[in-house]
């Protein structure tokens, strides 16, 4: 069965049968995964002096449903695939960052035609759980996302200096590190240190906390690469960046601010050495205007894209 992507690029669908054919083919077809990533055009390739603009859409995995104050709001998976379509329809957007379920209905809608694709591969660090430092590599594999024609795989890494469960996960991203670099694979990791207050697990935001993180992650796997750092915006980034001589994404996470807010502080952070785009998904897929299409262009307005490239 041949899908076309149709998605609206102002306007979410409210048929509850819109994806009922995915399901079918899912039942009859499975094979057509596998068959619609074979045939998916890539990506024309990254390039300095041009900043890329990558949707994150794996947090459902780790069962981090909410959104600002609604604890479900990315529970309906058909509003989630709406809203991944119209992200994805403006040219602007160069790519996804996905689990494999929602990875798989984005192949089977043909959505990721010419964008870059990074997997998401370890979810077993679940949102509340008991052990939730121990982030198991749940996801996608390095020969899986090989087997797709995939870009990368990012890799949560979260380091509890208080929680012993800290040095499995570390291991376990060096490992995939190594496994991503042997395949000539991006590997996209996200440290943050973390501590773990009243049951639940908080990430340290503080700059030197940040820097500390990346000090650690950029040090795992026996070569650096093909390694990506993907950074939270926080204060002083200057320094951040300069801790770093790896590729950075900045990500999104769920902000407390106003959206003029939270772009203002995305701007000035894509205008620093390194900052090679942005890796968002909370906050452009549910904005709080509900203007998806809106909140995509103004993120990408943001994003540097020069035809030179920077003198050596």
């Amino acid at each position: 069965m041949t899908l076309t992507h149709a998605a609206s690029t102002n306007a979410v669908d409210d048929n509850p049968r819109r994806y009922e054919h995915l399901s079918t083919i899912r039942l009859e077809d499975p094979d057509a995964v596998a068959r619609a990533a074979k045939a998916r055009r890539r990506h024309p390739g990254l390039k300095a002096g041009r900043q890329n603009f990558i949707v994150a859409a794996d947090h459902p995995a780790r069962g981090a449903l909410s959104v600002g104050n609604d604890p479900v709001a990315m529970a309906d998976r058909r509003q989630l695939l709406d809203r991944l379509q119209i992200a994805l329809a403006n040219p602007a957007v160069d790519g996804v960052l996905a689990s494999p379920d929602i990875m798989d209905d984005l192949l089977l809608l043909g959505a990721l035609d010419g964008k870059l694709v990074f997997g998401s591969m370890n979810r077993g660090g679940l949102s509340g759980l008991v052990n939730e430092f121990d982030d198991r590599f749940t996801g996608h594999t390095a020969a899986a996302l090989a087997a797709l024609g995939a870009d990368g795989g990012k890799m949560l890494t979260r380091i509890c200096l208080g929680d012993p469960d800290t040095v499995v996960t570390l291991e376990a991203t060096a490992k995939a590190i190594d496994s991503l670099a042997e395949r000539k694979l991006i590997a996209m990791v996200e440290p943050f240190l973390s501590v773990r207050e009243n049951g639940r697990v908080r990430n340290d935001l503080s700059t030197n906390s940040v820097i500390k993180s990346i000090a650690i992650a950029e040090g795992l796997g026996s070569t650096s690469a093909y390694t990506w750092m993907k950074l939270p915006v926080v204060a002083e980034m200057e320094r951040v960046m300069a801790a770093t001589t790896m590729p950075t994404v900045l990500l999104g996470g769920d902000p407390d601010g106003s959206q003029d807010e939270v772009f203002a502080t995305w701007g000035a952070a894509l205008s620093l050495p390194g900052v090679q785009g942005l890796t968002v998904g909370r906050t452009l897929l549910y904005p709080a205007d509900g203007d998806v299409a809106g909140a995509v262009a103004a993120a990408a307005s943001l994003l540097h894209h020069t035809t030179e490239l920077p003198e050596n």
